[in-house]
């Protein structure tokens, strides 16, 4: 046992592995049925009904649930409600109680019409279906565990806290305050998105910084006097160059320029031009250097006469390795021990609502749904064979982390 685990309520993994796969057939049934339902992150209604599924659910394991509208997505788009469910433990704080947060994402990025054309299906070991690993096996799985644990009177944490967003697949604009404002009251976070296609859990992703930088120059004529004007479309091609040479220089950051806009007619000097940029790093340092350097870039454009300025538009910020998320790792690793699964981690490049929750300085670990692959296609899908042994992880992990020993919380 390490010394991580020996701060925390042993808990025999083992021993909820059968209340875990006698829980499959009906874990399927649902995921058939939450699948069959569109929900897409600007279908406010399909996000709804799957929301007021979820609060039933967490009413009848005595969750206290709050239905949370959030503000409209960019464009005034709407977005459905968040979903918020609490439930006391028996373990005061000051007797080692932790507060428990579980975090999945009601939408996915399907069209309506999809669960349709694609209904949830069996094909062996592997079901498909819009959404089914992507979160919706993700999410059951929290649900699921949480019952096992219940229901097995495994109550030693001061408070589970599971919240269900709306507009993850879209980079959560409108739920990301009150997602910021649940887990600053958290001690762990456990994100519901499925694990790895190798079964790996997520220990780490990189944030995303997203900027537009304006080139000004001047017009003129381009047959008559092109010697009065200063181009800007061409102080943009440098930039260009310039900023793309940045990937490589930091490790764990990258820099893409991925739209590029100049100039309105062939016989006008470009008097102005649009760079829009992502910065993807693995810690929030690596966000600051390479702001550093567009910066640095930009008042420098290489042609007379032409400025360039920087804005940010937005900030995602990284899930970051941290010494208590190793601590979670290794608790994770114990319980699989316990149940036969050899368990990787990794760091990815995607963001979710993982990196939010991180942000605000809670340890966080991601991939703890059953495993999953292919998702954002038609040919995603969940490996069933998956669902019990994750499920019982899942819930091993929360009770390792929902009660310490009162000494040991000292």
């Amino acid at each position: 046992m390490t010394a991580a685990s020996r701060q925390h309520a042993a808990v025999d993994a083992a021993a909820l592995l059968p209340h875990a796969e006698a829980r499959r057939e009906q874990y399927l049934a649902e995921l058939a049925a939450l699948v069959a339902v569109d929900s897409g992150s600007w279908s406010p209604a399909g996000v709804n009904r799957v929301a007021d599924w979820c609060a039933e659910r967490l009413g009848a394991l005595g969750f206290a649930t709050e239905r949370l509208p959030v503000d409209t997505g960019p464009g005034g788009r709407p977005v459905g409600d968040v979903l918020l469910g609490r439930r006391r433990g028996r373990l005061a704080p000051e007797e080692g109680g932790q507060r428990i947060l579980l975090v999945a994402h009601m939408d996915t990025v399907f069209e309506d019409g999809t669960a349709a054309a694609r209904p949830f299906r069996t094909d062996g070991p592997l079901a498909h279906g819009p959404g089914v690993s992507d979160d919706k096996g993700g999410l059951l799985a929290g649900l699921t565990a949480l019952q096992i644990l219940l229901d097995t009177g495994r109550e030693d944490f001061a408070e589970l806290v599971f919240l269900a967003t709306s507009d993850e697949e879209v980079g959560s604009p409108a739920s990301r305050p009150v997602t910021e404002a649940v887990a600053a009251g958290a001690d762990y976070a456990l994100c519901l998105e499925c694990a790895r296609e190798n079964g790996d859990l997520v220990l780490a992703r990189k944030g995303v910084a997203d900027f537009r930088i304006t080139v000004t120059g001047r017009a003129a004529h381009a047959g008559i006097e092109p010697e009065r004007g200063a181009n800007a479309a061409l102080a943009a091609a440098h930039l260009v160059v310039a900023l793309q040479a940045l990937n490589g220089r930091w490790p764990g950051v990258t820099v893409n320029v991925g739209v590029v806009r100049a100039g309105t007619r062939t016989n006008i000097v470009c008097p102005e031009a649009e760079l829009n940029v992502e910065v993807r790093a693995t810690t929030t340092a690596g966000l600051r250097e390479a702001h550093a350097a567009l910066e640095e870039a930009a008042a420098a454009t290489g042609v007379p006469g032409t400025a360039a300025r920087v804005e940010q538009l937005d900030l995602c910020p990284p899930m970051e390795e941290s010494p208590a998320v190793h601590g979670m790792l290794a608790l994770a690793r114990e319980a699989a021990a316990q149940l036969g699964i050899p368990l990787g981690a990794a760091a990815t490049g995607g963001v979710g609502d993982a990196n939010i929750i991180s942000g605000v300085g809670v340890p966080t670990l991601d991939g703890l749904g059953p495993v999953g692959g292919a998702d954002h296609s038609p040919e995603e899908w969940l490996d069933t064979t998956t669902v019990a042994p994750r499920i019982a992880l899942l819930a091993a992990l929360v009770a390792a982390l929902g009660g310490r020993p009162p000494a040991a919380a000292g």
